[in-house]
């Protein structure tokens, strides 16, 4: 790839560019959401909705978010002001939310790091719940009594940012060399995971439970909502990073066929990890004598309960393959959680002219002061509280304020043509009106309604004013540092 001239760091090669977004979008949710969201909503039948909401949301806000970020040569915030100046807001709220996720995410990663010891060990015995409830999250008895810091979740997390920052430590040409690495080896111990899965007996049950079609459940609008929230949590969308990566390409570089390369691995992988999951959760259903629906969990219970409970149940070598899952976590996490971060370094450096490493340094020491909190024995429900509001307001604002912006301010229209002038694949006035119609009114139908029912039922069987705290304080939070920053982003200008 040319520099152009323009002194910006590049990407050392398309397929560090490629390979970067394609970690960034594969991440823990690809796992233990995927499959359970496909199970739930029609099995083998969700896949209809799935692909239409891809190529009507998923597709047109990659090659946008793309295209934003290699048209501005500078992350979201900047992506926004070279549009209109006054909206460099939505980009800081973007890079905010971002961090506020990335903060808690390291955690879960701090628990696979712990997880990959007590594989070897097979520390949980035959309680498996109880081992990570009571002994590695040791919870208290609500969000009010936070406790004290768990000292082995601590080193993990330490490790996990040490590990970021090792990343970032040489800029975007180092994530280029490390993706390419980073990036398989999940697919491949996943695929292990998959075969000994597929050899188990009941898991033939399992992958049944997983695509048997039920063609009713696509009559229930709930069904192509679910549709349309996987695929913009999945591909890392509204969270600033993919326009940090695309402001490192050149100003020929190749919009499209990038994002159609980006989704649909993002989408193998997670389509693929369904027959790892499910042939597992087959066999411990076998192992059990209960139906498979009833051993079918999500998040982390799936992760740090179901699994090691079918790890356990393993007639030879359940060590490995323990440690093979958890090293298969750390993996799919690092990637996203880097990412996470870079997202919110690259505007920051372009907007302040600060080195790279001092602002990644300091990301990172903030990260994981924050981080502590979650660590705590009170920790885990405001993970969970943060994690519920950040994902689904701030997030689905974001990429709902990206349509209206270019959509209907700047003119879907005009940024295709500048797409289709430097793509391989040249696209069509059906993104115009997926950017300009569908997708905002399916992201404005599932904000209101989102915000409707949180309103009447306050998230979880937490308090009141937990649900304020963690939840709906932290998002009024970022938009007023958001405004704030997006202001003074706006009178001082683009560098």
């Amino acid at each position: 790839m040319a520099d152009q001239g323009s002194g910006r760091e590049r990407w050392g090669s398309r397929t560090g560019f490629v390979m970067a977004a394609v970690g960034s979008a594969i991440g823990l949710g690809n796992v233990w959401r995927f499959p359970y969201i496909c199970y739930q909503n029609g099995g083998g039948a969700f896949l209809i909705p799935f692909f239409f909401a891809l190529f009507t949301c998923g597709f047109p806000l990659l090659m946008l978010e793309f295209a934003m970020g290699k048209r501005a040569q500078g992350g979201a915030p900047q992506a926004f002001h070279a549009i209109r100046p006054f909206m460099a807001w939505a980009g800081w709220l973007a890079c905010l939310c971002a961090f506020v996720i990335v903060t808690y995410y390291c955690v879960i990663m701090a628990w696979s790091w712990d997880y990959v010891w007590y594989s070897i060990k097979m520390a949980w015995g035959t309680d498996a719940e109880g081992f990570f409830r009571e002994h590695v999250l040791n919870l208290t008895s609500g969000p009010g009594i936070l406790g004290v810091i768990q000292g082995p979740i601590v080193i993990g997390l330490i490790l996990t940012w040490i590990a970021i920052l090792a990343i970032l430590w040489k800029g975007i040409r180092s994530v280029g060399r490390v993706v390419l690495v980073t990036v398989p080896l999940p697919a491949l111990c996943l695929a292990v995971l998959a075969v000994r899965g597929l050899t188990l007996p009941g898991a033939v049950d399992g992958v049944t439970y997983y695509l048997q079609p039920d063609f009713v459940k696509l009559t229930d609008p709930r069904v192509w909502l679910a549709a349309y929230g996987q695929v913009l949590f999945s591909l890392s969308l509204g969270m600033a990073v993919l326009a940090a990566y695309a402001s490192y390409l050149p100003r020929d570089a190749d919009i499209s066929n990038n994002a159609f390369m980006t989704g649909f691995a993002n989408c193998g992988f997670s389509f693929f990890a369904g027959f790892a999951v499910f042939s597992a959760l087959g066999f411990l259903a076998y192992q059990t004598g209960v139906p498979v629906q009833d051993v079918v969990e999500s998040g982390p219970d799936l992760a740090f309960i179901t699994y090691p409970t079918i790890i356990s149940q393993l007639p030879f070598w359940a060590p490995f393959f323990g440690v093979v899952f958890f090293l298969m976590l750390l993996t799919l996490g690092i990637d996203s959680a880097f990412s996470l971060v870079e997202g919110f370094a690259t505007p920051l450096r372009d907007t302040f002219g600060t080195k790279h490493i001092k602002v990644v340094i300091w990301l990172c020491i903030i990260g994981l002061a924050i981080g502590i909190i979650y660590v705590t024995r009170g920790g885990f429900y405001w993970l969970d509280i943060v994690d519920h509001h950040v994902s689904d307001y701030g997030l689905v604002t974001i990429a709902l304020v990206e349509c209206i912006v270019v959509g209907w301010i700047f003119g879907a229209r005009r940024l295709r043509r500048e797409m289709n002038e430097t793509s391989e694949v040249k696209i069509g006035s059906w993104w115009d009106i997926c950017i300009m119609a569908i997708t905002p009114l399916v992201l404005g139908y599932f904000l209101i309604s989102s915000l409707i029912k949180g309103i009447i039922e306050p998230y979880g069987d937490y308090p009141a004013w937990a649900n304020w705290v963690g939840g709906w304080g932290m998002i009024i939070l970022v938009i007023a540092i958001s405004i704030f920053l997006g202001t003074k982003y706006h009178r001082k200008g683009v560098k």
